[in-house]
């Protein structure tokens, strides 16, 4: 099989969550257990750190590995869901896994795991696994896809644990209050393994971090007590963070949350140093600076136009929008135009009355089964004042919007990591 032919085998053998929802979850850990005995365990040959919360979890990720590459360490990055190429997803000190790799493994191991039936998340995350042992990476940090308990990835004891923090999403699998998915997040916290807590959330939350930690003997650290005094400058698209240890860090990502993802960041490095790792100072400044360079990241508070600015980002659920609508309102522009999409099983109830009602909506749908149709996006943003035309695609929605703004208007794109997907491309 070609690199192509193979992608499509599992895209269209291995069901994904991302592309087709519901159908392609998986309960329980037995098709991972089962994969990893058939390639041997192999992420226990390199340490591990575990990502895990709502929002946050990626770019939490990225710096991490961003951090750790500066400091020396030979890095494994496993994330997702990937924006434009599948290989974003599995990545050494940067570098995308090789496709002559994806395609080797899908060769040699098929008669292997088939038989297993692994979603695509179960099978990518045992290659990812593989590849990282085949690299010889020091360590591997690796993002959950879906919960923490229950998640895929919870066949690894890592070195440490974080949890970014706890919003509503994915209620149907995870609980529809903010304690039950709070214990399957907490699913990831490990007998005697550190975590950092990244937002404590409610009373209920916190105490449900607290239980857990405490019954697994777990040394836990809130990322808000720990770092209680840092500040933020806007510096065009970066911030600068300042806190009694670290002056003037300057961050790539310049979204609104970035500020909480710092202070997870520094706790844990801090915890890190604790249990052993060497991370300098200047490592630190160097991971932040350059994330993007470092690590490929995409699709937080991205700039991908100055006249007219067009920015995008991924947040997709009530919890994350929050902060990316206010960061709208402290951009200065004419008109805001708003390409927007979501996928058919988020809450709308939750998102439309956050989105701006001045701006103009091109209405779309991204290019994957589990897209909401774009005609009852726009009849359900009606009843909250928001009032747009609608689009088959990204592509149409977005070369509308460029037609109809001045250069001195934003364009914002997003709803949905699959909006930003298909956007990408038209500005590469």
């Amino acid at each position: 099989m070609t690199y192509e032919e193979t992608l499509d085998y599992l895209y269209n053998q291995m069901p994904e969550y991302q592309r087709i929802g519901e159908r392609a979850y998986k309960v329980g850990l037995d098709n991972s257990l089962a994969l990893d005995r058939i390639f041997g365990h192999p992420h226990r040959q390199y340490k591990t750190i575990h990502v895990a919360g709502t929002n946050g979890k990626g770019s939490t990720s990225h710096l991490l590995a961003a951090i750790l590459s500066e400091s020396g360490y030979r890095v494994g990055l496993y994330t997702s869901p990937h924006l434009t190429d599948f290989r974003e997803r599995i990545r050494v000190n940067g570098e995308m896994i090789d496709k002559n790799f994806v395609v080797d493994f899908t060769k040699k191991y098929r008669v292997q795991f088939e038989p297993v039936m692994p979603s695509f998340f179960e099978l990518t995350m045992e290659m990812a696994f593989l590849w990282f042992a085949h690299q010889k990476v020091d360590i591997a940090v690796i993002e959950t896809g879906l919960g923490g308990r229950l998640d895929s990835t919870n066949i690894i004891t890592p070195m440490l644990s974080i949890i970014t923090n706890i919003g509503l999403d994915h209620m149907k699998f995870l609980g529809d209050t903010l304690p039950l998915i709070a214990t399957e997040k907490a699913g990831i916290i490990k007998q005697g393994v550190p975590v950092v807590i990244g937002e404590k959330g409610n009373q209920e939350v916190e105490r449900v971090f607290r239980d857990k930690a405490a019954s697994l003997q777990a040394p836990i650290r809130f990322a808000e007590e720990e770092i209680n005094d840092i500040s933020a400058v806007r510096a065009g698209f970066r911030w600068i963070f300042h806190t009694r240890e670290y002056h003037s860090i300057i961050c790539e990502l310049g979204g609104f949350a970035q500020q909480k993802n710092a202070r997870t960041l520094l706790t844990a490095v801090a915890l890190l140093r604790e249990v052993g790792l060497v991370i300098p100072r200047d490592a630190v400044y160097r991971g932040f600076s350059q994330v993007i360079t470092l690590t490929g990241l995409q699709g937080r508070w991205q700039l991908l136009h100055k006249k007219p600015k067009i920015i995008c980002d991924i947040a997709h659920n009530e919890h994350g929008l929050r902060d990316v609508m206010e960061q709208l309102k402290s951009e200065q522009y004419n008109q805001l135009h708003m390409v927007f999409g979501m996928a058919s099983d988020k809450d709308r109830e939750s998102v439309l009355p956050l989105l701006p009602k001045e701006a103009r909506y091109y209405f779309t749908r991204a290019s994957v089964e589990r897209a909401l149709d774009e005609q009852l996006l726009q009849e359900e943003a009606r009843a909250y004042g928001l009032t747009g035309e609608r689009y088959g695609s990204v592509t149409q929605a977005v070369a509308a919007a460029i037609k109809n703004a001045d250069e001195n208007d934003l364009i914002f794109i997003g709803g949905s990591s699959f909006v930003v997907a298909d956007a990408l491309p038209l500005f590469s």
